[in-house]
């Protein structure tokens, strides 16, 4: 948009290098050209401002199928101004003299036309060939026919009109008659998946399978490690068990060999003493038995000679002799009886041995 500056009774326009400016005072031209910048009397100026530079519009087209199915295409299509005369002949660009604005809307009407053309050309192909074709080879076909169709028509370049460019992003079918023809797919799609989870299922189940196999391989292995372990421990303790007896037997042969010998010594000891104790004893019995026999023999003579002497000793003495014995053993004597039949004849006795004392005297 041209840069319109008010001066009072003139006023200065200043437009961009990417416009085309045409001034116009009445019906002549007076000056055109890129990035213009000049003064002008409002009054009797007319001036227009086409575009230079590339422009692009989108395209949305509607159309249907050889199949009778309905179709919607969108893309872009850029253009350009070869002949900016030729074009505001053809195209109202004029501008407000006061904001510089387009007083009208040329570059829509330029989008319309662009876009009928465009369908125009799009729609003959796409009414030749069936929906599922059109899907594959749509935006490559309709942009090869846009661009075919508006290079050929005279109308473009009359207007002064270049086509730059055109490309295609989508071509879609209707939304349900689109999820029925999405369904085969997403059938096969999930048919896949599922095969491949199916695939997936099954590789894990194998996998387990075979982790299940080692596993039991390896408690197999184990439990017979296990048994061999014990074996071997068996027959460890067995030979163990066997060295330990042999050592018992041979512990118990050698202190039975050393019980034997010490009871033997021991034997032959108590034989030593017993014989010593015999030996003594019957050494001292015989000396016992000669001391007895001695003193018997003492005894014996010491005994017959006081017979001996007793036998001529008078009664009465030998009563006087005993009651003097029995006097010297008792300690105490509370009374003492004395009876006619035992003091007449003791008394007689007495008188007579006096009688013989002094007779002797």
């Amino acid at each position: 948009m041209a840069e319109i500056t008010n001066l009072g009774f003139i006023r200065h326009l200043r437009a961009d290098a990417s416009v085309h400016v045409l001034h116009f005072r009445g019906a002549r031209l007076v000056r055109e050209g890129r990035g213009l910048s000049f003064l002008f009397a409002p009054h009797t100026a007319s001036i227009v401002e086409v575009p230079a530079d590339d422009r692009e519009m989108a395209l949305v087209f509607h159309g249907r199928s050889a199949d009778y199915q309905d179709v919607t295409a969108q893309g872009v299509l850029s253009y350009r101004v070869t002949d900016p005369r030729t074009l505001a002949d053809r195209v109202d660009f004029t501008i407000d003299l006061r904001t510089g604005a387009l007083r009208r809307e040329p570059l829509e009407k330029l989008a319309l036309r662009f876009s009928q053309l465009a369908e125009q050309h799009a729609a003959g192909w796409v009414a030749r060939t069936p929906l599922r074709d059109v899907l594959a080879l749509g935006p490559e076909r309709i942009r090869a026919a846009i661009e075919t169709g508006l290079a050929a028509d005279p109308s473009v370049p009359a207007m002064g009109l270049e086509v730059v460019s055109v490309r295609i992003s989508s071509v879609r079918p209707a939304p349900d008659l689109e999820k029925a023809l999405e369904a085969p797919t997403r059938e096969r799609i999930q048919q896949a998946a599922d095969e491949a989870a199916f695939g997936r299922r099954a590789l894990a189940v194998e996998k387990e399978r075979a982790i299940q196999e080692n596993e039991l391989k390896n408690r197999i292995e184990l439990a017979r490690r296990r048994e061999e372990l014990i074996l071997q421990d068996g027959q460890n303790a067995r030979r163990e068990a066997t060295e330990q007896a042999e050592a018992s037997r041979i512990a118990a042969e050698a202190e039975a060999a050393r019980g034997a010998i010490a009871a033997q010594a021991a034997a032959h000891e108590l034989r030593t003493r017993a014989d010593a104790e015999a030996h003594r004893t019957r050494a001292q019995g015989d000396a016992d038995a000669t001391a007895l026999r001695l003193s018997e023999e003492v005894r014996t003579a010491a005994e017959a000679a006081r017979m001996a002497a007793v036998r001529e000793v008078p009664p009465a003495v030998l009563l006087g002799l005993a009651a003097q014995a029995i006097a010297g053993k008792l300690e105490k004597i509370e009374r003492v009886s004395v009876g006619p039949d035992a003091l007449g004849p003791a008394l007689e006795r007495l008188l007579d041995a006096g009688a013989t004392r002094l007779a002797g005297g």
